[in-house]
């Protein structure tokens, strides 16, 4: 029988430790709010952008959930955030403009899209889940355009929300109480979201991410999981769907873009998936790259692309845990020393 050392003893006092306060804040937790706060006051001109940033980060984490934590693959994640946008903008356009209602329905709607191309689709892994995901999002986007007379078309639908809770209005003009109203959804969903992935709910997801066969073996109902994780994720993307096209007050069919789907993977590796905080890092990073280019270089696509492309694969060649990874070593670093 092998001896148990001070060494193993320690290490895992050490793990046990780690697991029962995994689920604690930590008081740079706070930072990111501090900061979004903090633009929301220093920053007035940019609220758009600060806006369209909130969204992208909710958007980014629903796609995290599946690709960070369970292992799924998605290049369709756009049929979610899409279909979410114009259940919201057809109950707008249909005399529910109620904000709230909108976001309800829009989770409802996506979840339930999510739960019948789930059950099939995730019976399927690898390069085949890839382009199955890609091929959902192309049909919606067709059946978007194809059906003009409801959704609009090329043109899409223009339409006004009604007041939040009869009091407060999604201005379109300053983004005062739209970067609030898009802030207190992001804050609440991300609550959801930290919750499901330190639960034991979501350590399964990383057992199966890590070793879905083993998980099987031991009696996890792997498909079951799946499907109930990527449907919980549809639902998410749907609301920042909603949330998008509630801010800007008219949607096309741009909401199903497969280069959209492009973005929000990209996202989620600059910033690093698995990781919460890696989707803030990454859809913040992005959206400021692109505004960058925009306006130092002009709206020509290939510039953007080409720095879009450069600092992904430094990313990929010297953060492969992402920004996030970065911090996470500096953290690392200052705790060792100050020890």
């Amino acid at each position: 029988m092998t001896a148990i050392t001070g060494a193993d003893t320690a290490a895992t006092a050490e793990a046990v430790k780690f697991l029962q306060t995994r689920h604690r804040f930590h008081w740079a937790e706070v930072l990111p709010w501090v900061i979004a706060i903090a633009v929301f006051y220093l920053l007035p001109g940019y609220r758009l952008l600060a806006t369209q940033i909130l969204v992208m980060i909710l958007f980014a984490l629903s796609l995290d959930l599946i690709v960070g934590y369970a292992g799924i693959i998605s290049l369709g994640h756009t049929a979610f955030f899409g279909t979410g946008a114009y259940i919201t903008a057809l109950l707008a356009a249909n005399n529910i403009p109620d904000p709230l209602i909108g976001l309800v329905a829009a989770a409802i709607g996506a979840a339930v899209l999510g739960f019948l191309s789930g059950w099939v689709l995730l019976r399927t892994a690898g390069l085949t889940l890839l382009v199955l995901t890609m091929a959902v999002t192309i049909m919606l986007g067709e059946l978007a355009n194809d059906f003009d007379e409801i959704t609009g078309g090329f043109d899409g639908i223009n339409f006004t929300n009604s007041e939040i809770f009869g009091l407060i209005e999604i201005d379109q003009l300053w983004y005062t109480s739209s970067y609030i109203y898009v802030l207190v959804v992001l804050f609440l969903s991300f609550l959801l979201i930290r919750t499901i992935v330190h639960a034991p709910f979501g350590r399964m997801l990383i057992g199966i991410r890590e070793n879905t066969k083993r998980m099987s073996a031991i009696g996890t109902p792997v498909h079951q999981r799946q499907v109930l994780v990527y449907v919980i994720s549809a639902a998410i993307a749907g609301i920042a769907g909603a949330l998008w096209v509630q801010v800007q007050g008219n949607v096309t069919t741009g909401v199903y873009a497969f280069e959209l789907s492009g973005d929000v993977l990209i996202m989620i590796i600059l910033g690093g998936t698995g990781r919460l905080y890696g989707a803030f890092i990454g859809a913040t990073v992005f959206k400021i790259l692109e505004s960058l280019t925009e306006q130092i270089l002009g709206t020509n696509q290939p510039y953007w692309q080409l720095t879009i492309g450069i600092v992904l694969i430094l990313t990929v060649l010297f953060a492969r845990r992402g920004l996030y990874g970065i911090f996470e070593d500096i953290g690392e670093k200052w705790k060792d020393r100050s020890q």
